[in-house]
């Protein structure tokens, strides 16, 4: 278990819990259509419960990955969380809209009224897939930043900071980036009507759901399916073995994915499994289990992308602004102790699955319906 290996390690956890997070943001893509499958307040009711058992586990496991990030690559912390503060800021800013909106929708004495804390769920499940998208999407196609380590021995020691004034948001200039944050919103979207098909008992949400399933699955092929051919045949990040230098090198991502077949082959069964449980739910009226398979090959699929960015000495974070400040796994993660140390504590995280798995068990055992919601109204 060397320096190398635990560096390797911790970029698969990062990367693990990023590609469940993509997953549980099944909770924006329902919110985002909460007034498209309820059309009556009590069914939106009932979408907005349903989804409220599990909002709190997307919220902590965006916060436990951005806390992984910091432990483990601080650099790559300081960098984007620092230096895109803006994007990040918009970002947290909408998932702090759907705390208020959840916790103060029934509240007595909301002068907002109802329908404007519903719409706030609304803009969560927009705005949060798509900016994270394309946050991510920079980690293919590069962000404008500068690292001088050489700032250590000065008396303002800032490492790294953004090349314009945008702070960010210039990643939204990216027509690519964009593609991607768009692909990730209808992939929500997707896993949104998935949950909502299996979590609620109701035949007219069920109906609709499967309908909107089927367009945002449409949707999201057409866009993903472009940003991942360009991807794969467009010059990549490389690290040059011998000197150490960052260059570019023609088809890198699919030279990364024929290097390391098992994730071309995990990449493969994730997308198989994702349109296998869409296909199903859309072709059959009573097959409610597509999220299981949908929700697993997301997170294959998700993973092995996220390895392929930063696994056989490929920059994971590039800058477009200077190339030789990209961040690798290598130059921006925490010493050897320090991972050394986080490896010991990340042994208790499947003990933390499995109890997630539990209450997510007890919780949907039974189905929703509206005479629970208007029985026992939590939100």
């Amino acid at each position: 278990m060397d320096y190398t290996f635990l560096q390797h390690y911790w970029w698969f956890i990062v990367s693990l819990l990023g590609a469940l997070l993509v997953f549980l943001m099944f909770v924006q893509g329902a919110n985002s259509l909460v007034f498209s499958l309820g059309h009556t307040p009590e069914e939106r009711r009932v979408v907005i419960n349903s989804t409220g058992r599990k909002w709190e586990i997307t919220f902590t496991t965006l916060v436990t990955f951005g806390g992984a990030f910091f432990a483990s690559f601080p650099l790559f912390y300081s960098t984007s969380f620092g230096g895109a503060y803006w994007l990040w800021m918009v970002i947290l800013f909408s998932f702090v809209l759907q705390a208020v909106s959840y916790e103060f929708q029934n509240k007595l004495g909301n002068l907002l009224g109802t329908r404007t804390f519903q719409w706030m769920l609304v803009a969560n499940g927009i705005i949060g897939p798509l900016l994270l998208g394309g946050a991510v999407a920079t980690f293919f196609n590069g962000s404008n930043f500068i690292v001088d380590k050489g700032n250590l021995t000065s008396l303002q020691p800032v490492i790294s900071h953004w090349a314009n004034a945008s702070y960010g948001l210039d990643a939204l200039l990216d027509p690519w980036n964009l593609l991607f944050g768009m692909s990730v919103f209808f992939l929500a979207r997707m896993l949104g009507t998935l949950y909502i098909i299996n979590n609620v008992d109701d035949e007219n949400i069920r109906c609709r759901a499967s309908v909107r399933l089927l367009g945002c699955t449409i949707a999201f092929l057409l866009l993903f399916l472009p940003f991942l051919i360009r991807t794969l045949l467009k010059d990549g990040f490389a690290i040059d073995k011998t000197t150490g230098m960052i260059v570019m090198e023609s088809e890198k991502y699919l030279n990364n994915l024929v290097t390391m077949w098992p994730l071309l082959v995990m990449f493969a069964i994730g997308v198989a499994l994702l349109l296998y449980g869409t296909v199903r739910t859309t072709m059959s009226n009573t097959y409610i289990h597509g999220i299981w398979p949908a929700g697993i090959g997301t997170v294959l699929a998700v993973l092995s992308l996220l390895l392929c960015a930063g696994y056989n000495s490929t920059a994971y974070y590039p800058s477009n602004a200077d190339l030789q400040s990209s961040l690798t796994i290598a130059n921006s993660c925490s010493s050897e102790f320090t991972l050394r140390t986080m490896f010991y504590v990340s042994l208790l995280v499947p003990f933390v699955v499995g109890y997630i798995a539990y209450v997510w068990y007890v919780m949907d055992k039974k189905k929703l319906t509206k005479e629970e919601v208007s029985q026992n109204e939590a939100y």
